[in-house]
């Protein structure tokens, strides 16, 4: 009995002080010093052995500017211990009284107690850090480090330097640490991606590459090869980074994932000739059939992207050469779903695309590749305009795979193909659903199609200017371009002044780019910025046109006003980071 209440009468002190430091704590962030110091008073004296409440107690005089209190405070505490981060706040209260020569004499006497016990390292370098005496606190690491090799304050070090501005410093103290512990290499690029950009001749850059490169000279680990290929990707240097990765695989040929996650980030880059090589390299080196298939079919998409029409029979010879050395089976499903792409909407046959495909679906497999094949029948018979037929297909995908994310693809689908045929209202209302998917990218399109038709069903009763922009989006769909421009041409010509015709001149310059009328394209982005800079597209539009002038006009300076529209008009926008990257990049900043 006796000792539950003794457990009880802890329990309740404990909570009374846990009470009476917020009440402090409080009163402090509020500016209410004077009620402040009467509570860490209390605090302080009946827990005298407690630092947290001295160090409070002395900031609260020092806010009072009672400094004498604060220094006999800390006098009595030195008196009955030697704590050199006493001395620190001692030398700190002195620097607030206009004393610098007797500051200086405390922060230089904590130091050196250093020598007689390193332990004190971290609170000592910890207490000038608080008070931003960041070179003292250097000094502290250090010094602490020297005198016990067992300490490791490197990344503590690494994040001084960076408040100090001196980057190269930060990189090489993490460095250091990720040398100790090899596991910290991710957070090392993370931290690093904040000060480095993609100009190879940022002086930054340059930093990072010479201590990598002496590193590698000094210890050939495979980290740092790791590290300086991912610094080459931030160039966007893939050939480096290749070399980089080359002998990572060299060093350890037991995967090929690292050279061919390379090799897809180069080609999303539209980098096609070293993507090309790096694919190659990955077919020459790997037994694995299933590494073989995807570099395979990676290296059709790169052919077929820029193919003249007689280099497409060719391609379509590449992929009955592969099913005669691979099979058509399971294994290989991946492909035989990217030939009948390839079938149907480059060598326009999409019957025989669908053909090819509704065999597929007689091999032994599983629901989710079924619903891949399905998928793709369902856009081949969209392409043809057998919209029912379509809808069948997606249905099937949305009973069988309830909830997956190929589920919520496939019921996208299937309000694209009712919008397609003009039955908006079931569109619109499979979009709401959508709105909440877990997919972000289905998210965004479902937004997108449903507020197009929100915004344009109620405006015309018989739908004439929507049921114009759905073919012409149809048209897009099937690969005729110029048919599709041609129709918004008419919309623009008949439904000038409607809510549709930003819409419309956004679709187009999209179908402009495509067939490379660039100048057209930034009329219609322009025309879009300078008569709807308050409607839903005035974002969409600063942003692509920015990409036009960055990526293809090469006219940079023309882009960053753009993106710094969308930076400080359009905050909420999709393209805001994006926008906010490439206009420091622009304007020669580190990208965060």
């Amino acid at each position: 009995m006796k000792q539950l209440l003794c457990i009880l009468l802890l329990s309740c002190f404990s909570f009374s002080w846990s009470q009476n430091e917020q009440l402090a704590d409080d009163y402090f962030k509020r500016g209410q010093f004077e009620k402040a110091l009467i509570t860490y008073q209390k605090l302080h004296e009946n827990n005298k052995g407690n630092y947290k409440y001295i160090y409070k107690l002395v900031e609260t005089y020092q806010q009072l500017e009672q400094y004498d209190n604060a220094q006999i405070l800390l006098l009595e505490r030195l008196n009955n211990r030697n704590n050199p981060s006493l001395m620190v706040e001692l030398g700190y209260n002195y620097q607030l009284k206009g004393n610098q020569d007797l500051a200086n004499t405390y922060y230089q006497d904590a130091i050196n107690e250093l020598d007689n016990n390193p332990s004190f390292t971290y609170s000592v370098a910890k207490r000038f850090k608080e008070h931003s005496l960041l070179e003292e606190a250097i000094a502290t690491y250090e010094k602490g480090m020297a005198l016990n090799p067992k300490q490791n304050f490197y990344v503590q070090l690494a994040r001084i330097y960076g408040e100090l501005g001196n980057v190269e410093q930060l990189f090489a103290n993490y460095i250091n640490y990720i040398e100790t512990k090899p596991t910290f290499l991710n957070n090392g690029k993370r931290a690093f991606s904040d000060f480095i950009s993609e100009n190879s001749e940022n002086e930054n850059n340059v930093s990072l590459r010479r201590i990598l490169l002496k590193k590698i000279q000094a210890n050939p680990d495979e980290m740092w090869y790791d590290m300086l290929s991912w610094l080459y990707i931030q160039e966007k240097a893939y050939n480096k980074a290749f070399i980089q990765e080359k002998a990572l695989y060299r060093r350890n040929p037991e995967s090929l994932s690292r050279i061919l996650e390379l090799a897809i980030t180069a080609l999303n880059e539209n980098e096609y000739e070293i993507s090309t090589t790096i694919f190659n390299y990955v077919l020459e080196s790997s037994q694995d059939i299933e590494t073989q298939l995807t570099a395979h079919q990676f290296l059709l998409d790169i052919a077929t992207t820029n193919a003249t029409k007689r280099e497409l029979k060719a391609i379509q010879d590449n992929y009955l050469e592969l099913f005669e050395q691979y099979g058509l089976y399971e294994q290989t499903i991946a492909l035989q779903i990217a030939y009948g792409h390839f079938l149907a909407f480059h060598l326009h046959d999409p019957e025989a695309a669908s053909t090819f495909l509704k065999k597929s679906l007689k091999l032994e497999l599983s629901l989710f590749q079924e619903a891949t094949v399905k998928l793709k029948l369902g856009d081949i018979l969209v392409f043809q305009e057998k919209f029912n037929e379509a809808l069948i297909y997606y249905s099937q995908i949305q009973a069988n795979l309830k909830n997956s994310t190929i589920s919520q693809e496939a019921r996208f689908k299937v309000a694209k193909t009712s919008y397609y045929k003009g039955d908006f209202e079931w569109a619109e209302t499979q979009l709401k659903i959508l709105k909440a998917s877990t997919s972000q990218l289905i998210a965004n399109d479902a937004l997108d199609l449903k507020l197009l038709i929100s915004d344009n069903i109620l405006e015309d009763t018989l739908h004439t200017a929507l049921k114009l922009y759905s073919k012409a989006d149809l048209l897009g769909f099937q690969n005729k371009t110029e048919d599709a421009i041609s129709v918004i041409d008419k919309i623009l010509k008949e439904h000038k002044g409607e809510s549709i015709e930003d819409q419309a001149l956004f679709l187009q310059a999209k179908f402009y780019k495509k067939t490379k009328q660039f100048d057209k394209a930034e009329a219609n982005y322009q025309y879009i910025i300078a008569n709807y800079r308050d409607d839903i597209l005035a974002d969409d539009a600063h942003y692509f046109l920015g990409l036009l002038y960055e990526t293809v006009l090469g006219e940079p300076e023309k882009a960053k006003p753009l993106y710094e529209k969308i930076i400080f008009d359009h905050e909420d926008s999709i393209y805001f980071i994006e926008s906010r990257k490439r206009f420091r990049r622009l304007r020669g900043d580190a990208i965060n």
